[in-house]
């Protein structure tokens, strides 16, 4: 069997410690090196090309989001699959794209360990790394792709909600809530943040605060102020500006 290469980059010692041990434990994993900082990180998966990255985000000199950026510029480095390690979460509910196959919150289980190591296993390596000018909340490239899936939180559990699944987003001044097979996942992002980033396509969005995914929408009608309601397949009734209930009337055949 195959053993993947695997690095951990981690500069809390006892908890690169315990990584360490759980690695060694699964007979489809080779730990090839331990990282203490992020420069050193970086210089290691360049050097060592690892399948499989353990990946703390704060750490000195270099974080490990910042560590995925320049992977990202180098041609020469085959993306491995990462696995965040993390005591924090707003990185997650935060970041778009980020090339991670699963996000560990401290404290994890070793149980929770070994199923991201089985999901990072069967990602698809060998492709490049998206850019993650998002990850902060930033203001997103024009070129940017659409999003493919977005972080989300749930019963402590931090995973990829896959976009086309999503029904709509409501949001106020600061928080998105994300609705999606009857369930809504609070994001600590504002609407604005999605616009650009959605397939325009599929995403409209019908009022300042709110964006419909038209595979969702079983109809539009008028109300009493000539104004469209947008009504969803699970009921859920939304009512456009007028801005956009006029383009919408003018964009119909």
């Amino acid at each position: 069997m195959n053993r993947i290469r695997t690095l951990i980059a981690e500069d809390e010692p006892l908890a690169a410690e315990g990584l360490a041990e759980w690695v060694e434990q699964l007979p489809q994993l080779e730990l090839v090196a331990t990282c203490g900082d992020g420069a050193s990180a970086l210089d290691a998966i360049r050097r060592l090309q690892p399948g499989l990255v353990l990946m703390d985000i704060h750490m000195p000199g270099m974080t490990g989001l910042q560590v995925l950026r320049a992977l990202a510029d180098d041609p020469d480095v085959a993306a491995p699959a990462v696995i965040f390690t993390t005591a924090y979460d707003e990185h997650a509910l935060t970041a778009f794209e980020l090339h991670a196959a699963d996000y560990l919150l401290k404290p994890y289980t070793h149980e929770r360990f070994v199923e991201a190591v089985d999901h990072a296993l069967q990602a698809p390596r060998g492709q490049a790394l998206p850019a993650l000018e998002a990850v902060q909340g930033d203001e997103p490239a024009g070129a940017a792709e659409p999003l493919s899936r977005i972080l989300v939180r749930d019963q402590g559990k931090i995973f990829p909600l896959v976009v086309d699944a999503i029904e709509y987003l409501r949001s106020d001044t600061k928080y998105t809530a994300i609705v999606s097979k009857g369930r809504s996942y609070l994001v600590r992002l504002p609407i604005a943040a999605f616009e650009k980033r959605l397939d325009p396509g599929r995403f409209l969005k019908v009022n300042r605060a709110c964006i419909v995914n038209l595979d969702f929408v079983e109809a539009m009608t008028p109300d009493d102020s000539s104004q469209l309601v947008v009504q969803l397949a699970d009921g859920t009734r939304i009512t456009a500006s007028r801005e956009v209930s006029k383009q919408l009337r003018a964009d119909s055949i």
